[in-house]
């Protein structure tokens, strides 16, 4: 008899020096096609897609390796090891994290003038230490051409990076903290599906050898989206070449040209492939719920134009922001509230005492998590008196901030839906609901200051930190090892998205030939808000019940109550009836950017689901699973390819997203 095959975790050697090899690859690849050429918004999406197409390069050369050397072949739990590890490097190299950093870290002192007087507007209550103020390394920064190797140009990076490094590694790693005690009552108790992480485990089961790569319908998918993909960068290239359109924002605001509904918003139809593929993995409420209140969106904002709802005292209308706000806020209420009871039993097992909902073995996790929640939060209070804070504005930012987070990870590990909420942020909030005058110029300049890391939310942490624990369940991954490996991919990937930012901006110019770079991110924080919020000084805007409650209540205040309101509703209709259709996150994410992009792909992805269900049951929708992940794998490969030959051609070549 053959001695049996070792088993092996899937934290390993192996897997680790894989996944520290392909960071830098992946962040420097993410820095070049996001920031250099604009060509490809991987990580604008729920799921990145660089770290998938390496994923499945890394799977297709371990099957070669398989067929020759067993032995050596990594396994499901090393393979997703080294993914996850890829996966939170892009999230620091992210469109939403890092690159905007490098937008706003020298704007200020860039772009000061006498004209604007931003010196005595708010330049005067920032931190020197958190901003690159030298004038000659500003110059080679923005206009390139120029080695950033040299100590006269470090020198005045070191301090600022290790600062917001710092401050973001104690974020992320209350962000973890809070998972680990989460992450039961999520994975275990409630069993949330999880919709992002079935490709990734679709791929590596077996190591790569599975009936996956053998499906034809798969491949029927993977074919589609493909060429789609390749018809259409072929076309970018060559104009003579035939063009598939309707693929990418096709605008039918061309064809409403009587009143009001020429006034409509922007209106976009795509559909995108990948996006088709993940909406059929969303549960069929939350589809038809995020495409239905995106069009009671469009249709609330004509009707308010037709009734002369945006008059100029009402020059904010329709406020889908503080609507999305008070939405955001609600849903993130209600999933504490929700999970009340499990959170005092996690206390008591970390106190040593018996708890029936949380994991008694887990005890010394939770103590620790507790412990680091505290820290970090001691080391927030410490921040935030250095640089000027006034306690309880800092209180209240930072506490709306893990609120905002706790939102989005539940409902990415619910429903994995597109999460892009632009403009719903603890600044918003707070000066929608203080005001300017309370909270004071320095504390709205400084909160404008973190605005890089608090306009999107798209690549949150805690979301894909949640994700990596879930596929570590479903596989021979030790917890333990996994914190550790995420903590360790978070400081080697910031240290990697530092180094690929400086070398891209320097070299290229960061105003000069780069063509994704985030500038825009510093004129909309200073510019476009903070300056003008300063200048105006106008903060209130007295509301139609103030006369009941007081000026205090303005109309921002009243449609933020008023968003709440309806997700509160929506979450007690569901509750009393089981037939109920709407989801209160589809109206939460109906506000969002995303589904500007992602309504219409959405709509097909609902139809094609409800359309299978009804007429070929459960068995004809699992059979229809592996068309929708080839989809998503087709669509993400040849936009990958693209991202690759248009470096290498010297253009910007074909997205497959936007």
């Amino acid at each position: 008899m053959g001695n049996k095959p070792t088993i092996r975790g899937g934290v390993t050697w192996r897997s680790v020096i894989a996944g520290l090899l392909l960071i830098p690859i992946n962040v420097y690849w993410v820095t070049v096609i996001e920031v250099r050429w604009y060509s490809l918004d991987g990580s604008c999406l729920p799921l990145f897609i660089t770290p998938i197409f390496m994923l499945l390069l890394l799977v297709l050369g371990n099957l070669a390796i398989a067929r020759r050397f067993p032995n050596l072949a990594l396994n499901q739990g090393e393979l997703l090891t080294t993914y996850i590890m890829v996966v939170t490097s892009s999230v620091m190299a992210s469109h939403d994290m890092f690159q905007n950093l490098f937008g706003v870290i020298g704007h200020p002192y860039r772009f000061a003038t006498q004209d604007n007087h931003w010196q005595e507007l708010f330049i005067k209550y920032l931190p020197k230490w958190l901003l690159v103020t030298d004038q000659n390394t500003l110059a080679a920064y923005y206009q390139g051409g120029v080695s950033p190797y040299s100590k006269e140009i470090l020198v005045h990076w070191i301090v600022p990076l290790a600062a917001w490094g710092l401050l973001m590694f104690v974020l992320i790693g209350m962000m973890l903290c809070m998972n680990i005690i989460i992450r039961k009552q999520w994975t275990q108790n409630e069993k949330l599906v999880f919709p992002l992480i079935q490709l990734p485990l679709a791929i590596t089961e077996g190591g790569g050898n599975t009936k996956f790569f053998h499906n034809k319908i798969m491949w029927a998918g993977f074919a589609l989206a493909f060429t789609i993909g390749a018809v259409n960068g072929l076309h970018y290239l060559l104009p003579a070449f035939p063009e598939l359109t309707g693929i990418k924002r096709y605008m039918i605001n061309q064809h409403l040209v009587n009143p009001p509904w020429k006034d409509i918003e922007p209106t976009a139809v795509s559909l995108y492939p990948f996006a088709i593929g993940i909406g059929f993995f969303i549960p069929l409420d939350l589809l038809f719920s995020c495409w239905f209140f995106y069009v009671c969106r469009h249709l609330f904002h004509v009707l308010g134009i037709s009734r002369g709802w945006n008059a100029a005292e009402n020059a904010g209308f329709p406020y889908f922001e503080e609507q999305s706000s008070g939405a955001w806020i609600a849903l993130g209420l209600l999933i504490v509230w929700g999970s009340r009871k499990y959170l005092a039993d996690v206390v008591r097992v970390a106190l040593g005492r018996e708890g029936s909902d949380a994991d008694n073995s887990e005890a010394v996790a939770y103590r620790a998590a507790f412990i680091g929640i505290f820290v970090g939060a001691v080391f927030l209070a410490i921040f935030s008196n250095i640089i000027g804070m006034s306690a309880w504005v800092a209180l209240v930012f930072f506490c709306l901030y893990f609120l905002l987070a706790i939102s989005i990870t539940r409902i990415r590990a619910e429903m994995g839906a597109p999460h892009e909420i632009n403009f719903v942020n603890p600044e918003r909030i707070m000066l929608s609901t203080f005001g300017i005058g309370a909270i004071g110029a320095a504390n709205l300049s400084l909160m404008s200051l973190m605005f890089w890391f608090n306009r999107g939310y798209r690549s949150l942490p805690m979301a894909n930190q949640l994700e990596a624990f879930k596929m570590a369940e479903n596989t021979n991954i030790k917890r333990g090892h996994l914190v550790w490996v995420l903590v360790v991919s978070t400081v080697v990937g910031t240290l990697a998205t530092y180094w690929a930012n400086l070398h891209v901006t320097y070299h290229e110019g960061a105003m000069a030939k780069c063509l994704g770079f985030k500038e825009w991110i510093g004129r909309e924080g200073f510019q476009w808000q903070l300056a003008t919020w300063l200048n105006v000084q106008e903060g209130h805007i007295p509301g139609g019940l103030s006369k009941i409650f007081g000026n205090w209540l303005t109309v921002r205040l009243e449609y933020m109550i008023g968003g709440a309101l309806v997700v509160m509703s929506l979450r007690s209709l569901r509750g009393a009836f089981i037939w109920w259709p709407l989801h209160p996150a589809g109206y939460a994410l109906a506000f969002s950017n995303a589904m500007n992009f992602f309504w219409s792909a959405f709509f097909v992805s609902w139809l094609a689901k409800v359309l299978i269900v009804r007429y070929g049951g459960m068995r004809l929708h699992n059979a229809a699973v592996p068309f929708f992940m080839g989809l998503i794998l087709g669509d993400f490969t040849i936009g990958s390819i693209w991202a690759i030959l248009g470096p290498i051609l010297g253009v910007q070549n074909y997205k497959i997203f936007i």
